[in-house]
């Protein structure tokens, strides 16, 4: 396993970061609790959260998971 301080440093000089802000944007995902990324076959037939969720909970139910597991998963 190579050391990162072994690596050749790509950063440009031109890159300043000095004034970042860490967390910048980090409020505007607050009450998100998974961010996930879907192929666009899968867009295709589920075209938001709503539509996603109902066939997750499908998906659930004919597993045989209870509701009361669901909620300790939470």
């Amino acid at each position: 396993m190579s050391n990162n301080l072994d690596q050749e440093d790509d950063m440009l000089d031109e890159y300043d970061f000095s004034k970042g802000v860490r967390g910048k944007y980090a409020s505007q995902f607050k009450d998100v609790s998974r961010l996930v990324s879907l192929d666009p076959d899968v867009k295709a037939v589920f075209p938001d959260s709503e539509a996603v969720n109902e066939a997750l909970r499908g998906l659930i139910k004919a597993r045989g998971v209870a509701a009361h597991e669901l909620k300790k998963a939470s």
